[in-house]
């Protein structure tokens, strides 16, 4: 019995080591440092609220985390190359989910879709939209900047930041409502749009809050409305586009982590696990706020509930308003 028991208990000593020696790769993971792609370029929304996330989690893994942004073509060239990537955690993808969920829509072949590339790991908030104008415009209220808009008779440039962008999206249905017509000038992001809007070369955009913010503080740039519910608590005297006339124009702008499909579950887990001790915490939350960002936890199964109806619904608004990518 006793050689028995030896043997039993050697047998279960090899196992224990072959099951750790299995388990390393997860276990261990990261060894290394990650890079999290971005499809907008630095200084837009996205990027400022990826850099916010990921200088705290970079501490909480243990490693650090190269923001790499790749914008173009409404946030799908930053897609593919996350998709595209080894799906062994050193890949992360900080997604505009609603922009990118539009781009899906416009595009008739998309090089990649969140749904079928990738596995969602968390989403961490939102940022409102708002429509923003050069000083040069008239106009300081939503009635006031429909009827200067229409007195131009086409001859008003409107910038965006992309084609397929929420940006697009938003400033193509504005022009439909309110029964005008314009030229819109997309770019590849806020930081790229913004300069030629302050220097009066557009005249118009619908951006974020956070990207926009500085510049109407220091009054390069006047707002309009906000494309939201509510109105931003750091312009509590710009109303949102409901309160102003038009109704049924608000947009809950989401934004979540995704890593590519075959990511391993232990590694994705981690990844929320940690993550939602960023977006609780009280100060990272106060932090946030201060830019017009709202931070907002929910779990890889709640995230990918919203990555389908995010789809679903943009699809059909696509659909039914006939937008097309310039």
């Amino acid at each position: 019995m006793t050689i028995l028991k030896s043997c039993l208990l050697s047998a279960c000593t090899l196992l224990s080591l072959f099951g750790n020696a299995f388990a390393a790769p997860e276990t261990d993971w990261p060894k290394k440092p990650i890079v999290a792609i971005v499809s907008f370029p630095a200084g837009g929304s996205t990027d400022i609220f990826a850099r916010s996330v990921t200088a705290p989690l970079a501490d909480l893994l243990g490693q650090s985390i190269l923001v790499e942004n790749k914008p173009g073509a409404g946030g799908m060239i930053g897609l593919q190359a996350a998709a595209k990537a080894a799906p062994d955690g050193y890949i992360i993808h900080i997604s505009a989910l609603t922009n990118q969920s539009i781009s899906s829509a416009l595009f008739k072949n998309p090089p990649a879709d969140l749904q079928k590339d990738f596995v969602p790991v968390a989403l961490i908030g939102t940022i409102p939209h708002l429509i923003v104008v050069n000083p040069s415009v008239p106009a300081k209220n939503l009635p006031e900047l429909i009827a200067f808009i229409k007195s131009k008779k086409g001859d008003f440039n409107y910038a965006s930041q992309g084609n397929g962008s929420l940006s697009h999206l938003e400033s193509t249905l504005f022009m439909q409502r309110i029964g005008a017509t314009g030229t819109h000038v997309p770019y590849k992001g806020s930081s790229f749009a913004l300069p030629d809007l302050i220097a009066g070369n557009t005249l118009m955009m619908f951006d974020s809050v956070t990207a926009s913010l500085p510049h109407i503080q220091s009054g390069k740039l006047r707002p309009i409305a906000i494309a939201a519910a509510e109105r931003s608590p750091l312009m509590p005297n710009v109303p949102t586009l409901g309160q102003d006339g038009m109704k049924q124009f608000d947009v809950e702008n989401f934004y979540a982590v995704y890593v590519p499909k075959g990511t391993s579950p232990a590694i994705v887990s981690k990844l929320e696990h940690e993550i939602r001790k960023i977006l609780t915490n009280p100060d990272f939350k106060s932090r946030m706020a201060a830019q017009g960002i709202h931070p907002q936890f929910a779990n890889s199964e709640k995230l990918a509930e919203i990555t389908v109806e995010e789809a679903n619904k943009w699809t059909k608004v696509v659909k039914s308003a006939n937008v097309k990518v310039d």
